[in-house]
């Protein structure tokens, strides 16, 4: 006896939702485009990092390039690198290294979600979250990484706070706080469309 759904999932297309369906490899120069984006911030992260060590050991250059690259401002001239400097830097490094691992969840999971399969099962290093990914929970996980990025931005601004405006504070603020009441709606939206699939069944 034949399988009925063998006969479903082996069956051609026909011509136009065929070429509905091959569509979404139009989506593969976006994620290309991506790789090349990460591998820009590599490159800057390496930059920052090595003028981060040349600092350490005394290089005026460096330290000037630290200062000017993370936008720091003091009324006396910065000629060692301290605490705050410091601070800084390490943080920025991390906001690169906090936007890169957006980068691979968008371009894995949505490359695994919306283009084609990548067959990374039983692959030992498959991320543990693309097992279960979809669009919903893609989106839970994005909205989560954007609120860690803004959190480290916002932190940055704090530190730095001379440097800025009651305006600019408040604003940044009022910005992270409507990021993370988006996340939890987000979340919560996903939620019940969660329970109400298993109440389906």
């Amino acid at each position: 006896m034949v399988d009925p759904t063998n006969i479903s999932s082996n069956r051609s297309l026909r011509p136009l939702p065929a070429l509905i369906f091959a569509s979404r490899w139009l989506q593969l120069p976006l994620y290309l485009g991506l790789i090349a984006a990460q591998g820009v911030y590599v490159m800057h992260f390496l930059i920052e990092l090595w003028h981060l060590i040349e600092a350490a050991f005394g290089n005026q250059q460096a330290l000037e390039a630290l200062v000017t690259a993370i936008g720091y401002k003091s009324n006396i001239p910065v000629t060692t690198l301290n605490e705050t400097v410091i601070m800084l830097v390490v943080l920025a490094l991390i906001d690169v290294v906090m936007i890169s691992n957006l980068l691979i969840m968008v371009i894995i999971g949505g490359y695994e979600t919306f283009v084609s399969r990548l067959d990374l099962e039983g692959h030992r290093d498959q991320p543990e979250w693309l097992s279960h990914v979809n669009a919903s929970v893609l989106k839970v996980k994005l909205a989560l990484s954007i609120i860690g990025i803004s959190s480290i931005h916002l932190l940055k601004t704090f530190i730095n706070a001379d440097n800025y405006t009651d305006k600019v504070l408040i604003a940044q603020t009022v910005i992270h706080a409507v990021f993370l009441l988006s996340a939890m709606a987000i979340a919560y939206t996903d939620k019940l469309m969660s329970a109400g699939a298993e109440k389906g069944h």
